[in-house]
């Protein structure tokens, strides 16, 4: 069966110690393309400085942080701005596909294939022990690398325009994810990942 094929119903990815299911096309309020662009032109997008084995270093893409909470990770403190309408819409379709409630969310902007995500794990506090954490990609496809914190095992999964992740369980304990940059030109991206900060 193929993983990835398109479906209304997320589609669970065997792995040992998490939870991951995957949706290849989720139904939006607006088309794709339209999305990107307004998402791009009308977030409050920002370079932060994060802390990484004790030393400052800008974030390889821009971010914005909006919802109920403020959220701290890498040494980094961001200060929520309100959903806004379009994030609220955007909300509701990735809640009524994931069947998990979230009130914050991460905007990661991926400009080319020089902005990129280090390999962490979002095991913060405020997310509980078992986060549910759904990631939604705009734009261009980008590869996202999961590996086992003890076997080293790694897990390559192509994100594409429209995709949903979700991530939970035991996942964030015994997992790290990142992605990595690229030489190819690629366009730009959009990855917005919903949490529920407790």
């Amino acid at each position: 069966m193929d993983l990835f094929a398109s479906s209304k119903i997320m589609t669970p990815i065997p792995l040992r110690d998490g939870v991951l299911s995957f949706l290849a096309h989720l139904a939006l309020p607006l088309p794709n393309d339209a999305l990107l662009a307004r998402l791009i032109a009308e977030t409050a997008w920002r370079c932060e400085r994060i802390t990484v084995w004790g030393k400052q270093h800008p974030q390889p893409r821009l971010t914005a942080w909006h919802g109920d909470a403020a959220y701290a990770y890498s040494g980094l403190t961001l200060a929520p701005s309100p959903f806004t309408p379009l994030l609220e819409e955007i909300r509701a379709a990735v809640e009524a596909a994931s069947g998990a409630r979230f009130n914050s969310v991460l905007l990661n902007y991926y400009r080319d294939g020089r902005d990129s995500m280090g390999m962490h794990s979002d095991d913060e506090p405020e997310l509980g022990p078992r986060p549910a954490i759904a990631s939604l990609s705009l734009g261009a496809t980008r590869t996202f690398v999961l590996q086992h914190k003890a076997s080293g095992e790694r897990l390559r999964l192509a994100l594409s325009d429209g995709s949903l992740l979700l991530m939970g369980g035991e996942l964030q304990h015994h997992w790290l994810h990142g992605i990595n940059k690229v030489t190819r030109k690629v366009g730009p991206r959009v990855n917005l990942t919903f949490r529920l900060i407790v």
